[in-house]
């Protein structure tokens, strides 16, 4: 059993990406983060589906540490995780007139001071929240906002796990990047079924396999795997719950120089068409930040300067094609740019694909090992688009057909 002890409310870990500046609600309605005045650091909650996005801070008794970590909730209250000496608080706060009210939750005790603990991203349907606590030899997935008595133990799984993606709009399959035997490679935990894992992303034996990002409505997920280029750095790809063609990386997604490319967004709503789904890029390099905007269908990014102040990493698009980015300067403290990206008309001449196209596909984008003849061989197949999602249960992604395998359970 785990090492963290539960504690009745009374009346960072390592990540291949950086922190966003801000976490946003699924449905986009809400957003938080510690803002700082001066030396002191404060929750803060933005509203965001409104005429105008608009603020409200909401700071304790006291300023909060810099790690601190905070997430919104759907009715608008904000989830607060507190640490200090090995004991994770967790409160939910909301604005009282000029005051700020606070809600105490309960806490995990970690005995063992090597224990990290971690908010999982916002889940679906905003009223629950989770966290996940890696040992020395295990995972624990808790429930600290949304159960009956303070945190609930969902969850344990052998091995180091990082990461977090929710794969379905129930908020039941969550992804998780497990480290076992010296590799990485993505496994589903079934909230649903007392915390029952299979594997999801086995591309080669000896690859570390990682989900960055997962699109409930279409299944388009975007992965970072070193299976192309083995004992390199991992390369961003793409898939599809559902299809028969192996993960793709397009050369376009490499990322150049001193420049990391981190997926954050990715537009929903393209239920039979994941190759037309917008994918918002940041792209970290010496100069600073900015947007890449890319589609599985597009063989290019479209770069694009991020807004002044921009919480680099935050965004949502929505289902009609606008990228909305948040914001704060000093003189819009609360503010949300919008860029509508319309699809990228193809072009005959320089061998563009047509819409519903499969994307780039040279042969140096499948993976090795067996994988990548099956997909120069695809690759000149059309293929059907995927069935719409009922509750999938996601089964490993690799050349194998998966269409068949996805079954609700």
């Amino acid at each position: 059993m785990t090492a963290c002890v539960v504690e009745p409310a009374a009346g960072n870990e390592d990540a291949p990406s950086p922190p966003p500046g801000c976490v946003i609600t699924v449905d986009g309605a809400y957003a938080a983060r510690l803002a700082r005045s001066g030396d002191s650091w404060f929750p803060e909650r933005w509203t965001l589906d409104g005429p105008e996005p608009y603020a409200v801070p909401l700071p304790g008794n006291q300023p909060e540490e810099p790690g601190t970590e905070v997430q919104p909730m759907g009715d608008g209250r904000v989830l607060i995780h507190r640490l200090a000496a090995g004991r994770h608080a967790f409160s939910l706060l909301y604005p009282t007139g000029p005051g700020t009210g606070e809600l105490p939750l309960g806490a995990v005790e970690c005995a063992d001071p090597g224990t990290r603990l971690r908010l999982l991203p916002p889940a679906p349907g905003g009223d629950k929240s989770y966290a996940l606590a890696v040992d020395r030899h295990s995972s624990t997935v808790w429930l600290v906002a949304g159960g009956a008595f303070g945190p609930e133990h969902v969850a344990q799984i052998p091995g180091h796990c990082s990461g977090g993606v929710w794969l379905d709009r129930a908020g039941r399959m969550l992804a998780l990047d497990r480290e076992s035997g010296g590799r990485t490679k993505t496994v589903v935990v079934d909230l649903g079924r007392g915390g029952e894992v299979s594997p999801l992303l086995q591309i080669a034996a000896d690859s570390d396999d990682r989900l960055l990002l997962a699109d409930p409505d279409s299944g388009l997920l975007l992965i970072r795997s070193d299976a192309p280029c083995p004992g390199a750095e991992g390369r961003l790809g793409w898939g599809v719950l559902g299809s028969t063609l192996p993960v793709r990386f397009p050369e376009c997604l490499r990322a150049a120089g001193d420049c990391a490319v981190t997926p954050f967004a990715i537009q929903p709503g393209q239920v039979l068409t994941p190759e037309s789904c917008g994918v918002a890029l940041r792209i970290d390099g010496p100069v600073g930040s900015w947007v890449g905007v890319w589609r599985p269908s597009e063989r290019q990014v479209r770069h694009f300067p991020a807004p002044q102040g921009w919480l680099a990493g935050a965004g949502l698009w929505t289902r009609d094609g606008v990228l909305r980015l948040p914001y704060a300067t000093e003189r819009v403290p609360c503010g949300v740019a919008e860029w509508a990206v319309p699809r990228e008309e193809p072009c005959a001449s320089a061998g563009g694909t047509q819409a519903g196209g499969r994307g780039d596909t040279s042969p140096g984008d499948p993976v090795p090992d067996g994988a990548a003849s099956t997909a120069r061989a695809a690759a000149e197949l059309s293929e059907p688009g995927p069935p719409a999602p009922a509750a999938p249960r996601p089964v490993p992604l690799q050349q194998a057909p998966l269409g068949g395998r996805m079954a609700s359970r």
